[in-house]
């Protein structure tokens, strides 16, 4: 016996009422030290209980229990199990993912990998093991990697090629509740695949031949493509609890109420939502960002979870982005693809626009803008480059 006890009939809370049985349970008290607790001791007020000591791995904004308070065994099997197999997949995908916004690419973590392998399979419960192995982790990890070359490369046609390795990973994704904020966020963005096919289908002959660069659809044929696309679209089932508190956040923030439906476009209104590059909530706001904006990112909590929270830190900086840029295009440009991107290209055009740089920028934001204007379209009514300026 490890960290935790491996009969499946034991309380696996600190606070059994069979003291004989009680492991010891690393704590985390107000100083933010750790400590092991003797067995048949209640820990104090003040120390925060974690069923195994997870220091090499980032643990899942998920809220342990607080000292004095029972868990079931099986709540807190699958909590446990939550957060290994969130805190893995996440530290997966951090090492084999590039980041091009921030300019950073992470090393192979196979070795790391193995390492935590290793030790959850001398700590975890057998019943924790048995989920984990019936995911592939190495073809996830694989799939999310190549559909994320596709979004950050500059081709949209070659993005359509990523189609059916997004169908195959969404429903392995959506087998378990660990995975599920990462097929919220695919799901979110199947559209490109089927408008990146449907503007190759729409190529004016002839198809140039191996080894000629394909020329790129223009603008006007993708916010056509968009268009249609939008047309028969329902409003996402999980917007109507989320739409009228949020346009009353944007209003308060002097923005546009109508933006409010870029939470459409980035996630569907799931505020579960994560992407494989570190993003999370309703408009996928990356860590730093939502920690420019007062939101708190830490194993116990994820701010950019609370749909409010999530939507004001949002609305600011879009405000930001406009003020910075001059117009919407652009600011949900940089949004997408990172403020110094958009500011590189602009440097480099004789015109300062959206339409200018497009076919500049990574083939996700490249369709991101005109999927934008459709939605506002569809949605409101509304041209995005007639709303109204911050104030």
């Amino acid at each position: 016996m490890n960290a935790v006890s491996r009969s499946r009939d034991d309380n696996l809370g600190p606070h059994s009422s069979d003291r004989s049985r009680t492991v010891n349970w690393p704590l985390l008290d107000a100083r933010g030290n750790w400590s092991q607790v003797p067995k048949g001791h209640v820990p104090k007020e003040d120390a925060v209980c974690r069923p195994f000591a997870m220091k090499s791995i980032p643990p899942s904004p998920i809220g342990w229990e607080r000292a004095g308070v029972r868990v079931s065994p099986p709540a807190t099997r699958r909590a446990i199990r939550q957060t290994v197999w969130t805190s893995l997949f996440a530290l997966a995908l951090t090492f084999s993912v590039t980041f091009p916004v921030l300019g950073q690419q992470k090393d192979d973590g196979a070795d790391l990998i193995q390492s935590i392998d290793q030790w959850m399979r001398e700590n975890l419960d057998d019943s924790i093991l048995e989920v984990l192995d019936q995911i592939d982790q190495d073809k996830v990890r694989e799939a999310f990697s190549r559909l994320q070359k596709r979004f950050q490369g500059s081709s949209i046609y070659e993005l359509g090629d990523a189609q059916e390795t997004a169908k195959k990973l969404l429903p392995i994704l959506e087998q378990f509740e660990e995975t599920e904020p990462y097929a919220a966020w695919l799901k979110a963005h199947l559209d490109y695949f089927d408008t990146a096919n449907e503007l190759r289908r729409q190529m004016t002959p002839p198809v140039p031949k191996p080894g000629i660069p394909i020329p790129k659809p223009s603008l006007q044929v993708q916010r056509s493509v968009w268009n249609k696309q939008l047309e028969k679209r329902p409003t996402p089932p999980l917007a109507k609890p989320y739409v009228t508190g949020l346009k009353q956040i944007f209003s308060e923030e002097k923005m546009p109420s109508e933006l409010v439906w870029l939470a459409e476009v980035e996630s569907s209104f799931n505020p579960k939502a994560r992407s494989p590059a570190g993003a999370a909530g309703l408009f996928q706001l990356m860590p730093a960002t939502a920690r420019q904006y007062g939101l708190n990112i830490s194993w116990w909590r994820d701010d950019r979870l609370e749909p409010d929270k999530n939507g004001r830190a949002a609305a600011r900086h879009l405000r930001h982005l406009h003020g910075r840029f001059g117009d919407w295009p652009l600011a949900l440009a940089a949004y997408n693809a990172g403020e110094a991107r958009v500011e590189n290209l602009l440097k480099k055009s004789t015109v300062r626009s959206f339409d200018a740089i497009a076919a500049r920028l990574p083939a996700e934001t490249q369709m991101y803008v005109p999927k934008m204007e459709a939605t506002l379209r569809k949605r409101e009514g509304r041209v995005l480059t007639d709303l109204k300026r911050p104030s």
